[in-house]
């Protein structure tokens, strides 16, 4: 019988991408384990879309939440159905919860938290030697390859056509992919006026320019579609997660903040644009060979806040349309 894996995804689109090599890696230390992952619903069309993921459980607790009661009841739920290890990568002790109360032998994870009843193989982290968060995750299954598995996500002809078909987008056209939004906060974001800019400069009308975001984005997408004067379609909140995949997935490349999209851009294999402010580059990188990272490089960057705490932006002010529309003809001559 197929041992079962079970891993505590985290609650981010980007870290829930950095995940996957740890389960390439888990597939291939046992390429007949089943790998069935503990997640929020709304990653469930995410990690459908991943080679290696077997199952997805529903995690109903939002982010933050602690719940003890029904992590417990959610836990001896899972008790007996013959998982042998489970992988938490969350920091948190409350997300290592569902597998102790699961009973699962072995839980793996990261010291944090005072979790030490909780995970009995506890990992020291090594941030000098795993600078990135997808080494982190990925040396839970054992020492590192000298080459990580690179995260992928599939999409078919079928789906993107059938994505485009359900939002009226034309069937034959080549877009440009714009994805202004990150959920962290402002200062990971290039300003609109710069995404209008770029717009205009790069639109045509075989390669229009779309904006892709969740419905928090809607009214920064509406702020660049207005500046670029019929360069950009805004469609920002109108998408779901497996449709914008499927968008992503048929770009003829895209311009990105630091997000979810960012990553799920690059485990698309797409030409990627990767702008970089209060966060860092070295710590989640996208991590494909067709992705160029742009940032001002400024000395209080990264500073990894929401909002600029100088109040000048000039981390991302400084990167212009003219700079990002060169590193895209390069991309896509």
């Amino acid at each position: 019988m197929a041992e079962k894996i079970l891993v505590v995804a985290p609650s981010w689109i980007g870290d829930t991408i950095l995940a996957q090599p740890l389960f390439a890696l888990l597939k291939r230390n046992q390429p007949a384990a089943r790998i069935e992952v503990l997640a929020p619903d709304w990653s469930a069309p995410l990690l459908a879309r991943m080679a290696e993921v077997d199952a997805v459980i529903s995690n109903p607790f939002a982010h933050g939440e602690f719940s003890f009661g029904a992590r417990r009841a959610l836990g001896r739920r899972l008790a007996g159905t013959g998982y042998a290890q489970a992988y938490v990568l969350p920091n948190s002790w409350k997300s290592a919860l569902v597998p102790f109360f699961a009973g699962i032998p072995r839980r793996i994870g990261y010291r944090g938290e005072a979790r030490y009843l909780l995970l009995n193989e506890r990992h020291e982290l090594d941030a000098a030697r795993q600078p990135q968060l997808v080494q982190r995750y990925a040396a839970l299954a054992g020492a590192l390859p000298a080459v990580l598995p690179q995260p992928r996500l599939s999409s078919s002809v079928e789906q993107q056509q059938a994505a485009r078909q359900a939002l009226n987008l034309p069937p034959d056209v080549v877009p440009a992919i714009f994805c202004p939004g990150a959920e962290y906060g402002p200062a990971k974001c290039w300003p609109p006026r710069h995404y209008a800019g770029l717009a205009r400069l790069i639109a045509t009308p075989q390669n229009p320019v779309w904006l892709v975001g969740s419905a928090r984005d809607r009214a920064v997408g509406e702020e660049i579609a207005a500046a670029a004067e019929g360069a950009a379609l805004n469609l920002c909140g109108r998408t779901t997660l497996e449709q914008a995949i499927d968008l992503l997935a048929a770009a003829r490349c895209v311009v990105s903040n630091d997000s979810g999209l960012m990553h799920v851009a690059a485990a698309l294999g797409r030409p990627l644009v990767a702008l970089y402010g209060s966060s860092s580059p070295a710590y989640t990188p996208p991590l494909s060979p067709d992705a160029r990272i742009v940032s001002a490089n400024l000395a209080c960057s990264p500073c990894f806040k929401r909002v600029c705490p100088l109040e000048h932006f000039d981390c991302l002010n400084g990167i212009t349309p003219q700079q990002v529309a060169a590193i895209t003809a390069q991309l896509c001559p």
